[in-house]
């Protein structure tokens, strides 16, 4: 009975693909690449020296132009190749960078040859405008050159390095609510370590504002390179503003101070050898108060009213009686002003005939009058300004000498007098001046140099000497170790060259074998275990001269042995 097999079903993937590792290693033990192998990482080794060597040896770039036009990066780059330059063009960017050692250099041999060539900028953009465009490209045109010529008004700024400027110009309208009053901002980069005092911006502003028709200053914004605001919001509060200005005109005042200290002081104990410090409490408060006064006296001016009053009883008369010759009591008249008074009656002698009786006089016993005066009248308008100190701390810090006595107190009061005089001291106002004598820190202490680690050619050079150990120990540890490989297997492929050519060689052939092996280059020495494995009779005969000729001492003894053998 006969059993029939099933074949197996061949796998999927082919066999020479079913393990790489197995492929790799069978490739590696093949006799050519195990051959080459050592030339192959030798030159991998050389090739990552020269890969290290330009990523180390290539100093840092920095950007000398960005964003240039490509005619512009083509005339830059030549005039830095005739300079002798370095110039490269980032692939990302597109920036144009230079070394940093070749950046001053190359600024001012460009600055020389007057490049780049910036694109015509300003009112000469009017000039190159083709004919019949239309209105609208006209009125772009018109408004990049007024950007431009602001730009370059403001660059001329000191603190200014480079300057933007964008003006919004709506359309005007037909209608006048729907006209919109134009804006402009303005962007700038200021100079390394420099700002802008609040003059200047407000000057920026008034020369956009001026430049544009119809442009209010509240219109106008600037912002500086790191994003901050230098002009005032509308919406800010005013608050808030009047703090600033209160606190910005107590810092002038400390300053005038400050400065008239250090003249004063400078010449006398020398320019280092002191600080001083100010505190100004300074009455920023605006007062105004308003008086009137009169004058008590017055002059009447006018009088409006009327009064009433009775006439005087009759004066007694008739035949005479106890009663009746009674003259009634004496009473008292009221003149009125400006109306003359009646005479009095004679009095009545007894015994005498009356005189004829006067008419009767009026008594004023009620008045109603109006009167208006004429008064003195003072209004007086008081306004104190701010800007009064109330009170002044000076503190001043002399330098002892290094060697020698220190300031004795009567220099010390010396130049407390001289401070107080400089700066106005005043005792009702509670002002303070002190003035002392210490030892300073030492220099080194206080120096604002940097350290020798963070000099600007202490990275050039060790990235220079890294290159260079790197280089050496890949040409020590690499390249020599591969290239003593590479000899010794040669030298080992080379088969032994046989002393005596073949048996049938006669001994007239033995001198010139002898001098040709004496002429060829050395060969490895022929141990016994190397005569045991001869193969044939050829091969055996030269190991045994090239034994003979390493180890004559051995090869002498063993012929000794071999005549005792014979003789015995």
């Amino acid at each position: 009975m006969s059993t029939q097999l099933t074949p197996i079903a061949a796998p999927v993937v082919p066999e020479r693909f079913a393990n790489p590792l197995r492929q790799i290693a069978s490739l590696l033990q093949q006799p050519a690449v195990r051959r080459s192998l050592p030339m192959i990482l030798m030159i991998g080794l050389i090739a990552s020296a020269a890969v290290a060597w330009m990523l180390l040896a290539t100093p840092q770039q920095k950007v000398l132009f960005a964003g240039l036009p490509d005619a512009d990066k083509s005339a830059v780059t030549a005039a830095l190749q005739q300079a002798n330059i370095t110039a490269r063009i980032d692939d990302g960017t597109g920036a144009l960078t230079v070394n940093e050692d070749d950046y001053a250099r190359a600024r001012i041999v460009l600055a020389g040859q007057g490049l780049p060539k910036a694109a015509p900028g300003g009112y000469a953009i009017l000039d190159q405008l083709p004919m019949g465009v239309s209105r609208a490209v006209e009125g772009e045109r018109l408004r990049q050159a007024r950007e431009t010529e602001l730009a370059r008004s403001i660059e001329e700024i000191d603190s200014v390095a480079e300057a933007r400027v964008h003006l919004a110009m709506p359309e005007v309208s037909v209608f006048v609510r729907d006209n919109a009053a134009p804006s402009a901002s303005v962007i700038l980069k200021l100079q390394a370590g420099r700002s802008l005092a609040e003059a200047q911006v407000s000057s920026i502003i008034n020369l956009v504002a001026s430049s544009v028709p119809g442009m209010k200053p509240d219109a106008v914004t600037i912002v500086d390179q790191m994003g901050a605001l230098l002009t005032h919001a509308p919406g800010q509060d005013s608050t808030t503003l009047a703090g600033d200005a209160r606190i910005d005109f107590q810092r002038r005042i400390e300053d005038k101070y400050r400065t008239q200290l250090i003249q004063l002081l400078t010449p006398l104990v020398g320019a280092g050898n002191f600080s001083a410090e100010i505190q100004a409490d300074v009455n920023l408060d605006e007062t105004q108060a308003t008086r009137e006064s009169y004058d008590k006296q017055g002059a009447l001016r006018a009088e409006q009213g009327n009064w009433s009053g009775l006439k005087d009883p009759p004066i007694p008369s008739g035949i005479p009686g106890a009663l009746s010759n009674t003259p009634p009591a004496a009473s008292t008249v009221s003149t009125v002003p400006k109306t003359p008074a009646p005479a009095a009656p004679a009095a009545a002698v007894p015994g005498t005939t009356p005189a004829p009786a006067t008419p009767a006089e009026v008594v004023k016993q009620a008045e109603n009058y109006a009167r208006a005066y004429d008064l003195g009248k003072e209004i007086s308008v008081t306004r104190a300004m701010p800007g009064q100190i109330k009170r002044l701390s000076v503190a001043v810090l002399l330098r002892d000498p290094e060697k020698g006595k220190p300031r004795s107190p009567a220099e010390i009061q010396q130049i407390t007098q001289l401070v107080r005089a400089a700066v106005g001291f005043d005792a009702s106002r509670n002002d303070q001046v002190t003035v002392i004598a210490r030892k300073f820190a030492t220099a080194s202490v206080l120096d604002d140099k940097a350290p020798w680690y963070e000099a600007g050619w202490l990275p050039i050079v060790a990235r220079n000497v890294t290159a260079i150990l790197i280089a050496i120990m890949v040409l020590m540890l690499g390249v020599r170790p591969l290239s003593r490989a590479l000899l010794k297997k040669r030298e080992e492929a080379v088969p032994p060259r046989l002393g005596m050519g073949s048996a049938t060689e006669g001994a007239g052939n033995a001198g010139d074998g002898a001098a040709a092996e004496s002429a060829e280059q050395p060969r490895p020495a022929v141990s016994i275990e190397m005569l045991d494995q001869a193969r044939g009779y050829d091969d055996r005969i030269g190991m045994v001269r090239g034994f003979t000729r390493d180890n004559p001492t051995r090869a002498a003894l063993a012929v000794r042995d071999m005549i005792k053998a014979d003789a015995g």
